[in-house]
């Protein structure tokens, strides 16, 4: 193959993977062009980590959230999972777990998505995440899936940990280290 097909292969790649996340067009008055800082997750420690992943139903409280983070990384081209609340190519995952489906504020989902009506959970994100466009036909989710039932259960039960606060652990936590 000669030097130009493979410049061509190497600009075109990143453009048809973010295509493939199905961006929408913004909807009215989103900041668009304007600065944004990106909230930091929440830096749990390994203890904190442990109570946490122990208060998940089973399966999911024998997950490793380190294995869990690395299928994020798949997810991350088009989620957040921060307290900022930012929509990119797709909705913010932060609050996920207990929302009803197609209703994160500022986002454009199908009409598909939003007539979905599931609220999401454990059970609901991991039949969704097993084969996005088999569970909602017609969603703009290009993601194919994932097969693999524990690497789906580790993403699930990162997603638990990550997006949504935990304060009882979190304060617990800080409490014990600050006592005499």
């Amino acid at each position: 193959m000669s030097k130009a097909k493979y410049a061509l292969i190497a600009l075109l790649a990143p453009a048809l993977l973010l295509g493939a996340c199905h961006r929408a067009a913004p909807a009215a008055d989103t900041g668009v062009g304007a600065d944004m800082t990106i909230a930091d997750p929440v830096d749990y420690t390994d203890a904190q980590k442990a109570a946490i992943l122990a208060t998940f139903p089973a399966p999911y409280n024998a997950a490793d959230l380190a294995e869990g983070e690395k299928e994020f990384n798949k997810c991350r081209v088009c989620h957040t999972i921060t307290p900022d609340k930012m929509n990119m190519t797709g909705p913010h995952l932060y609050g996920v777990f207990g929302r009803k489906s197609g209703t994160a504020p500022g986002y454009p989902f199908t009409e598909a998505m939003t007539k979905h009506d599931v609220v999401w959970g454990f059970d609901t994100l991991d039949a969704y995440l097993t084969s996005p466009q088999t569970v909602v036909k017609g969603t703009k989710m290009g993601f194919q899936g994932i097969q693999d039932t524990e690497k789906r259960r580790n993403l699930i039960a990162y997603l638990a940990l990550e997006s949504q606060p935990h304060p009882d652990v979190s304060n617990a936590a800080t409490s014990s280290l600050s006592a005499p």
